[in-house]
């Protein structure tokens, strides 16, 4: 009977223990789950939450740089030993650079010295390169350059160009549900603006790009001038001075043949006119009679 007593007590005693031991337990799991909610309701709470108890701080992402759109633009004039050949130079370099040439002029002034202007697009990448080769050909006179940011703008034409493309299809759209000629012909003139408007952006569009991808450089070659007939220290010459009267010369004896031949039609003319009065006219005219009054003769002696 005491035996029985202890073996009910004893199993009383592992139930109570098994009871309590799933209650913690179930406890535990209800504390996990009430500590996980909030992170799987939202991920900020459960980054801010471990913020606060770890006491650092995340860096929040950075948001991605637009590309920016930028307009260059150089003028370089440069002084050369030979200007055929730094143009050639120049053309050579933006075709390497894999540009082009644009516009090009020469001219020679006072047959002493050439001057070219070349106007080369070249890529924005290699912009820096070119112009540096180039303002290195020569004698470097001056240099400007300029850029442009023209971002906002190309950003602009680029929205407009979207929304006026969505306003052509909904245009275009109405039309393919109307009925009335009216309507038909109304919706008409309203696609036929809205398409020039947005030619007119596409076109603003491709001036942008063209001006953005390629830079410009507008390079002034001059030659420079010889000098080797400038010295105004030494006087002329006896060289110099036979070689003047040589040439006052010539110059005297060009006038004296000048005159001559001026002069010779008259004199070839009064000439024919003597020949002719001297010997046609003058022998047929009658010779004139000049009675020669003969002196009376002295009275001689009389004779007887």
């Amino acid at each position: 009977m005491r035996a029985r007593r202890t073996v009910a007590a004893l199993f009383l005693t592992a139930s109570l223990a098994l009871a309590g031991c799933s209650a913690d337990d179930a406890q535990s799991t209800a504390d996990a789950k009430s500590a996980a909610k909030p992170a799987m309701e939202g991920g900020a709470g459960s980054g801010y939450a471990a913020d606060q108890n770890s006491g650092a701080r995340q860096t929040p992402p950075k948001q991605p740089l637009l590309p920016t759109h930028i307009i260059r633009t150089a003028e370089l004039e440069v002084e050369v030993k030979d200007g055929s050949k730094a143009l050639a130079a120049a053309r050579r370099t933006a075709e390497t650079a894999g540009g082009h040439v644009s516009n090009e002029s020469t001219e020679r002034l006072d047959d002493t010295h050439v001057t070219s202007r070349i106007v080369l697009r070249v890529p924005q990448e290699k912009y820096d390169a070119v112009l540096a080769e180039l303002a290195g050909a020569g004698k470097l006179i001056s240099r400007k350059a300029d850029a442009k940011d023209v971002t906002d703008q190309v950003v602009d034409v680029e929205s407009r160009i979207a929304t006026q493309r969505a306003s052509v299809a909904r245009v275009r759209a109405l039309m393919d549900r109307a009925d009335k000629l009216s309507d038909v012909v109304t919706l008409e003139g309203q696609l036929s603006s809205r398409q020039a408007q947005l030619e007119s952006l596409l076109a603003q569009q491709a001036a942008l790009k063209d001006r953005t991808t390629l830079a410009t450089i507008t390079l002034s070659l001059s030659e420079s001038e010889n000098k080797g007939h400038t010295k105004e220290d030494d006087g002329p010459g006896f060289l110099d001075a036979l070689g003047g009267g040589w040439d006052a010369l010539l110059a005297t004896g060009r006038w004296i043949a000048v005159a001559i031949g001026a002069v010779a039609p008259f004199a070839a003319v009064i000439a024919a006119l003597y020949a002719l009065w001297r010997w046609v006219l003058r022998p047929r005219l009658p010779k004139r009679r000049v009675a020669a009054a003969a002196p009376a003769p002295a009275p001689g002696p009389e004779q007887d």
